[in-house]
């Protein structure tokens, strides 16, 4: 393989907000002209096209390198500053338009991410080579300018924007951290159905899209449901811990007479969405479960942290997925309740997080190519008398799981300029609560596992 791209390369050029500025040729060269060499160039003029040019990295066939979430991925350093990625051929414009790419493959969640800090040239990152760039050719600039790069998440361990901030966890966070979480939630505007049309490959499948009324689309809702307020609790306590997007199962029953469809039980899966290995053992474990309680699986749960909690294209097909399996072969009807819970989306009204329940109608058959149409589904929420000693055992075992994940919710740090981490899960909760009151006291032990999280 040469160094040069193919003849009809993808070029991908989306690298997220944190994107480095491209300059061209003679951007540059009027950048360092104004004063000679010594023109202060600012870090996102700093590109990999300038390294090259004066000598720091060399083009070359497998140089670059991202580690992500125990994914590794490989590319191709090319004579004009661009990068070719070497399982499928993308070129990439830049570090950041490539790092971003393979990390949403690896994780949906992911929004962006600093490339000069993620992908490595030659087992080195790449944002030491522009540090040494500084260091040679303007000694005088502040390097604080490569330091915004260096506070940049690690994503080889996997770090979010909840823990970005090292240097104040031992301060106590106020006003401004309120306002950099505010500016760092990367606001997603929800579609109408109606503009989707025929599905588009080029689409973005985490496009959010608005849900509709069964009235809209002339339809009665074809169910009923009702759900446990342990299940809520439970699964709002599951997505509260990570700023990664986490899911989950729902079992209950269906009963065919009534057409009720009873959520009983919410199975958190302890694992992470990129680790196919142990979700295969995760889903047995849960079945055993549902098995042991008499329950049968009615449907499944997941996590839009910072986002509104509505469903993404991606969502809608699995979905739909979800309820042709649990139809199975006979044709007979049973529905799957998809839920999306918004913990730390700052459209929320007050500390509670959206919870919408949803389901996906197929489209006509006359159009068998338009995806499917996300409804809402109107549920009716059943108060339990108590906590139950699973729901307990359960909340455990994920305070022992999350414990010492790099993407844990710091709950000292604030949610806005006058509520905790800890204030908003704690309030959000209480929006569960059981007709027990007794349940505030046996939270609390919970509280204090996360309050001494490290």
């Amino acid at each position: 393989m040469g160094s040069e791209p193919p003849s009809s390369p993808q070029v991908v050029e989306d690298g997220g907000e944190e994107d480095e500025e491209e300059l061209s040729g003679g951007e540059e060269a009027d950048l360092r002209s104004s004063s000679g060499r010594g023109s202060l160039l600012t870090r996102r003029g700093i590109t990999l096209r300038v390294l090259l040019k004066d000598g720091l990295v060399e083009p070359g066939d497998g140089v670059l390198a991202i580690h992500y979430l125990g994914k590794n991925f490989v590319g191709d350093l090319l004579n004009d500053g661009k990068i070719r990625w070497v399982e499928t051929g993308q070129i990439f414009n830049s570090p950041s338009a490539w790092a971003t790419h393979c990390k949403r493959l690896v994780n949906p969640a992911k929004k962006s991410g600093c490339g000069w800090a993620s992908v490595r040239y030659r087992g080195q990152k790449l944002v030491q080579y522009k540090t040494t760039w500084l260091h040679k050719y303007q000694p005088s600039a502040d390097m604080s300018l490569v330091s915004e790069e260096d506070d940049d998440e690690d994503e080889e361990e996997g770090k979010t924007a909840v823990q970005a901030d090292e240097k104040n966890k031992n301060t106590k966070p106020g006003l401004h951290d309120a306002v950099v979480s505010r500016r760092t939630d990367r606001e997603r505007i929800p579609v109408r159905y109606c503009t989707l049309g025929t599905r588009d490959a080029a689409r973005d499948p985490h496009t959010l899209v608005e849900l509709s009324a069964f009235s809209a689309i002339n339809r009665f809702q074809p169910f009923n449901v009702a759900v446990s307020s342990n299940v809520l609790l439970l699964m709002d306590f599951h997505c509260h811990l990570t700023s990664s997007e986490v899911v989950g199962y729902l079992g209950g029953r269906w009963d065919t007479n009534t057409q009720l469809l009873t959520v009983l039980r919410a199975f958190p899966c302890r694992t992470r969405l990129a680790d196919r290995d142990s979700a295969s053992a995760v889903e047995e474990e849960i079945c055993q479960n549902l098995f042991l309680r008499g329950l049968s699986l009615v449907g499944w749960y997941h996590s839009h942290p910072r986002g509104p909690a509505l469903p993404s294209l991606q969502d809608i097909d699995s979905q739909m997925d979800h309820q042709l399996r649990l139809q199975g072969s006979n044709n007979g009807f049973q529905p799957c309740l998809g839920i999306i819970c918004g913990p730390y989306y700052h459209g929320n009204q007050g500390v509670a997080s959206t919870i919408t329940p949803f389901w996906v109608v197929p489209p006509p058959e006359q159009r068998p190519n338009d995806y499917g149409i996300p409804v809402a589904v109107e549920v009716t929420y059943v108060q339990d008398n108590f906590l139950t000693s699973d729901v307990l055992n359960e909340m455990m075992l994920l305070v022992d799981y999350y414990r010492a994940a790099p993407d844990l919710v710091q709950f000292n740090q604030y949610w806005c300029p006058d509520t905790t981490m800890m204030d908003k899960i704690k309030g959000s909760l209480s929006c569960h609560a059981p007709k027990d009151q007794a349940y505030s006291q046996i939270l609390e032990h919970v509280y204090s596992q996360l309050s001494n999280m490290p």
